[in-house]
């Protein structure tokens, strides 16, 4: 009879649970292949019991396996993570494996115990040590339901053996790290002998599940409370409310483990103590390991047909991700041919990625300017702007316009204004706008640089020794382009410099800087005019020489008069004045007229040019009327003149014709300096971009070609690095890992989506543990 129903159950369809259950657990088998940063983002659903230390946890969990199997004591026992994966079958066996002994199987229970207890001492060590590297053990066995728990250690307050000082708050963090994420079922166990108000597990589970939606709570050892006293209200939540309930159970006590009372024995107490205790009755929803695994397992398939669409979207995201990462990182190429043909590719992706972000063609950022948009902000916005700020006569002082004019006069000085001066002047501010003009070429330079720094980044780490020659090839290159660029800078600016253009149409000159001069208010007293002439500037003051002739000629004039006047005071001193007996008897006034009105005369009287001859005696012809040496000598150094000083400058007293000079040689400047400020604004910014930035963007692949082609060196150039060895076969074993998970996931039957449709679950069996004497309570 029993082997007919055991054969008909066999040939019964699979249900939801029993199909949804296993292809969770083969996904938790699957990601435990990925390490932690690989599978961060993927959390299964899983069910993780918590709670404080000799609370019963273990207990509960032989409990539904059915078999003694964890290390137990007085003592801390859970001290790493068991994540214990139940798989139920249709065999009569039953056995254990460890993901760290693949291939291996444990039969004997004993054994699974001893290996856990091994293995913990490994990670942990042996004096009390607690380690948050998990350990993974899967039972099969006919009498357990599909279902995934982890065994978290119990929170101890006091440190004891090796444990840290920290122990109780490193003890909370591990076990906040697995019920924090939604895809966790928290299951909180509490002993009832304590108040459930100071519960460590329900603490805990309040803040990895605020609202209480995924927390199961688990009273044990209901057969140690004091006498006269029950959980009824813990079970009926009325005192903590549980939106998933609470179950009660029975442990087996110290004493049942020291004699080996079996499981079977335990349930079969545990099921008479409910019956017996009249608290209980009408509570068998909520009494019972057999209830706990029923409920359990209803709550995690309604949780993972829940889960399941942002599940496969995850894991789907997680792949294209790690996809393309694979991609990235290629395959690594054997043959020269190989090698060349992706040294070619590298190559050509990376001008293609240098002409595409000097062009603006890339990805586009939002965050910064970048690429050409930089060139552009410094050709317009920091090399233009910096010129049009500039003053051009900031450095020419007035006394430097003065100081040029009358040196452009000579020994005559000036009748008229000079173009000297401005052009001395206005060259020398033009020579002021080289330096700019340079700079503005070195920081196109360097934005270039830093575009090629960020060309295929993630596409060169993988090959330090080609990245390192590709920087030194574009470095060289970009700075073979920067010197003709400076060169033709330099030849813009002497250009300017070499030919001043009067004539340019922008240019105001002549009467218009008058009417400038008239118009800003400028001291124009006395009778100055401006002649403009079409190859330069004259500037006339007719007044002033007509004034200067007449007061020359009234000069000269006087001159002769007192000339004349002296002759007659002269000759009526007779023969004394023709023949002195000495040289104090000459008529020294009349000498001195005459040697100032006479300068082709020397110190002894005679004409230079004569050779003192008689016809060029000073008085009668004769040149017995000279003066003698010493009375010529005399005379001369009556006047003493002052050495002029080694550095000569105009008079600090400046005439309003100096003001009206300087004021229009300066507009004059301004004038063509700007004429000249907007040709460089427009020329400098063409011949960066023809020789440095438009030359680089055509010749860069012919050159990196010629430069690192060669079939020597393609070995070295492409050598990756041990890094990126082991990198490229950890993301192809991730991208193994996430195709089969996604796999698996399409294997999921769209019955489970009833559940999402409000389908009660209460059609379908759950596979409950089936012992011998007892039957399977129903939740109503």
């Amino acid at each position: 009879m029993a082997d007919s129903a055991a054969a008909a159950e066999a040939a019964q369809p699979a249900t939801v649970g029993q199909a949804v259950i296993p292809l969770v657990n083969r996904l938790q088998d699957i990601m435990a292949r990925l390490d932690g940063d690989s599978a961060a983002g993927v959390e299964l659903p899983q069910v993780a019991a918590i709670g404080g230390q000799s609370s019963g946890k273990s207990s509960v969990l032989e409990a539904l396996v059915g078999r003694d199997f964890l290390p137990r004591g007085p003592e801390i026992c859970t001290r790493r993570p068991l994540v214990l994966q139940l798989v139920r079958h249709s065999a009569p066996e039953e056995w254990g494996e460890f993901l760290h002994a693949p291939g291996r199987r444990f039969h004997d229970f004993e054994h699974i115990k001893r290996e856990i207890q091994s293995e913990t001492d490994k990670e942990a060590g042996g004096n009390k040590g607690v380690s948050e590297k998990q350990i993974r053990l899967k039972i099969f066995s006919p009498n357990v339901i599909d279902i995934t728990l982890v065994d978290l250690p119990g929170i101890t307050r006091v440190p004891v053996g090796d444990q840290p000082s920290d122990i109780e708050s490193r003890i909370r963090t591990m076990i906040m790290q697995y019920i924090k994420h939604p895809s966790c079922i928290i299951l909180a166990v509490s002993p009832a002998n304590a108040d459930l108000a100071n519960s460590d597990a329900l603490q805990l589970a309040r803040l990895g599940d605020p609202d209480g939606s995924r927390t199961i709570g688990v009273i044990t050892k209901l057969d140690i409370m004091d006498r006269g006293t029950d959980a009824r209200n813990f079970l009926l939540g009325n005192v903590i409310p549980l939106k998933l309930g609470y179950v009660g159970i029975v442990n087996r006590s110290q004493e049942d483990i020291n004699f080996n009372r079996s499981i079977k024995d335990a349930l079969a107490f545990e099921e008479k103590f409910f019956s017996t205790l009249p608290a209980y009755h009408g509570l068998s929803q909520c009494c019972g390991v057999p209830q706990l695994a029923k409920k359990l397992n209803m709550i995690l398939l309604k949780h993972i047909t829940d889960m399941l669409p942002g599940l496969k979207s995850r894991i789907n995201a997680q792949l294209v991700a790690v996809a393309k990462e694979h991609a990235a990182y290629g395959d690594a190429a054997e043959s020269t041919a190989g090698q060349g043909v992706k040294l070619l590719n590298i190559l050509g992706k990376y001008c293609e990625a240098f002409s595409s972000m000097v062009e603006g063609k890339n990805k586009v950022s939002t965050d910064q300017l970048s690429g050409g948009a930089r060139i552009h902000y410094i050709f317009q916005s920091i090399f233009v702007k910096s010129l049009e700020e500039v003053d051009p006569c900031k450095n020419i002082s007035d006394e430097d316009i003065r100081t040029s004019i009358q040196n452009s006069g000579g020994p005559k000085g000036a009748m008229f204004l000079p173009e000297l001066p401005f052009e001395i002047l206005v060259r020398r501010q033009i020579g002021r706008l080289l330096d700019p003009s340079l700079q503005c070429a070195k920081f196109i330079y360097d934005e270039l640089v830093k575009i090629s720094h960020g060309c295929l980044t993630s596409e060169l780490q993988k090959y330090p020794i080609l990245k390192r020659r590709m920087g030194e090839s574009v470095s060289n290159f970009l700075r073979d382009g920067l010197r003709p660029a400076e060169t033709m800078i330099t030849h813009i600016i002497e250009m300017e410099m070499d030919y001043i253009n009067t004539s340019h149409s922008s240019f105001v000159g002549g009467s218009k800087v008058v009417e400038l001069a008239k118009h800003d208010g400028l001291p124009l007293r006395g009778p100055t005019s401006l002649s403009a002439h079409k190859d330069g500037i004259a500037i006339s003051s007719e007044m002033q020489l007509k004034s200067s002739i007449e007061n020359n000629i009234q000069l000269k004039s006087e001159r002769g008069q007192k000339s004349r006047a002296v002759f007659a005071r002269d000759a009526t001193r007779g023969a004394t004045a023709e023949q002195p007996d000495t040289d104090a008897d000459i008529d020294t006034e009349y000498v001195w007229v005459q040697v100032m009105e006479n300068p082709s005369l020397d110190r002894r009287g005679t004409s230079a040019a004569g050779g003192g001859q008689k016809g060029n005696s000073l008085v009668g012809g004769s040149l017995s009327n000279m003066p003698g040496p010493r009375v010529l000598n005399s005379l001369y150094s009556m006047i003493r003149l002052r050495e002029p000083p080694i550095t000569l400058k105009p008079s600090e007293n400046k005439t309003d014709q100096d003001r009206t000079e300087i004021a229009i040689v300066k507009l004059l400047v301004k004038s063509y300096y700007d004429i000249v400020r907007k040709s460089i604004e427009d020329a400098v910014p063409k011949a960066i971009m023809h020789f440095l930035v438009n030359h680089t963007k055509r010749e860069l692949h012919n050159v990196l070609i010629r430069k690192l082609y060669r079939e020597n060196l393609l070995d070295e150039m492409l050598r990756e690095t041990d890094e990126v060895l082991i990198r490229r076969q950890r993301i192809q074993e991730t991208l193994q890992v996430l195709e089969q998970a996604h796999r698996t996931l399409e294997e999921f039957p769209l019955e489970a989506e009833k559940v999402e449709k409000g389908y009660s679950l209460s059609e379908y069996t759950t596979g409950l543990p089936k012992l011998a004497g007892l039957g399977n309570r129903s939740l109503s």
